[in-house]
């Protein structure tokens, strides 16, 4: 399906025409796009609704759009826009919604290349939505053209690492303990690794002392703040990115005793955090990993743990974190 320009024309496979009125008349026609661009230029945001009038006019057919501009709950694959249809057509309260014999049909489907056929999905959102509302999806091609299924990669299945955890009785993770009466820890992870949870949950309560650099701003100021626990003798925990792991240097400068813990997260999962917490750019996780070193022993520290993900939960939150985010 495609439609082009802002005054636009649409140009549909031969069949669709059928195909869609049939769905109509059993039910409804909903679409959902993620027009980022269309927030902040204006251009854009009249192609766009030239492209969405043409091709609602050339279908000829009850259809409502939604539209995620920005980076939300709204946007693919959150079901922001899903929520948003059952509420304004009251189907959240009556629960009528078939979705078994519903489906959602999108071009990111994550499908590879097939050489001289078809170029790879740009990535893998329309399917990664309809799973977490539970309909069945289609590719166009799969569904207008009646192409058989072609095979698809995601690039991160979250219920992998959540089953993984479900099916263990005990935790893989050694026992944190605190060994020295005085030490350091420098947390190491990406933005979102779960750092600052792990101190809460087990630094903490050991009597350690946190120092945060989004809090600080500066790393100067880290350690001027470290320096000063330690000083009034009090044990710290550096939770930074710690990246390169530059702040050894100056904490060996101020104790014998530097532990590393390193968050063991996979990359692809950094992100899909479903706590209310502010969005942050895919710069920031792309620049810790162009940055990032694996701690070693003879860089200074007298004790590196590496830490595997998992996820400590209710039912009701296991299912959460099982959906797609990003």
């Amino acid at each position: 399906m495609q439609a082009t320009g802002s005054g636009g024309t649409a140009a549909f496979p031969a069949n669709l025409n059928n195909s869609t009125r049939k769905v109509s008349n059993q039910g409804g026609i909903s679409f959902k796009s993620d027009p980022k661009t269309v927030k902040s230029d204006q251009k854009r945001l009249a192609d766009f609704k030239g492209k969405v009038s043409a091709v609602v006019s050339q279908l000829d057919l009850p259809v409502t759009v939604y539209a995620a501009t920005g980076r939300d709950e709204y946007r693919k694959p959150r079901v922001g826009m899903w929520r948003e249809l059952l509420e304004d057509h009251d189907l959240d309260i009556l629960e009528t919604v078939d979705l078994g014999n519903s489906f959602f049909v999108g071009d990111a489907g994550g499908r590879e290349a097939l050489a001289g056929i078809a170029v790879k999905d740009h990535s893998c959102v329309d399917r990664d939505f309809a799973a977490n509302v539970g309909l069945p999806f289609h590719t166009p091609e799969e569904y207008f053209l009646e192409q058989p299924v072609q095979p698809f990669v995601r690039g991160f299945d979250p219920t992998t690492y959540v089953n993984k955890v479900a099916e263990s009785s005990t935790s893989a993770n050694p026992v944190i303990t605190k060994t020295d009466v005085l030490d350091i820890v420098l947390l190491v992870g990406s933005p979102g690794a779960g750092k600052s949870s792990f101190y809460w949950k087990h630094l903490q309560p050991l009597g350690y002392g946190r120092v945060n650099q989004d809090i600080l701003k500066t790393r100067e100021k880290c350690v001027k703040a470290a320096t000063a626990l330690i000083e009034e003798g009090t044990s710290v925990v550096v939770d930074n990115t710690n990246a390169d792991q530059d702040l050894p240097q100056h904490a060996t400068g101020l104790l014998a005793s530097v532990n590393g813990i390193a968050e063991n997260r996979p990359r692809a999962s950094i992100g899909t955090n479903p706590e209310n917490r502010t969005m942050l750019p895919k710069l920031a996780f792309t620049s810790f990993a162009s940055r990032f070193r694996t701690p070693k022993l003879d860089e200074g520290f007298k004790e590196i743990v590496t830490v595997d993900f998992e996820l400590n939960g209710s039912d009701a939150q296991k299912e959460l974190w099982s959906k797609y985010w990003v």
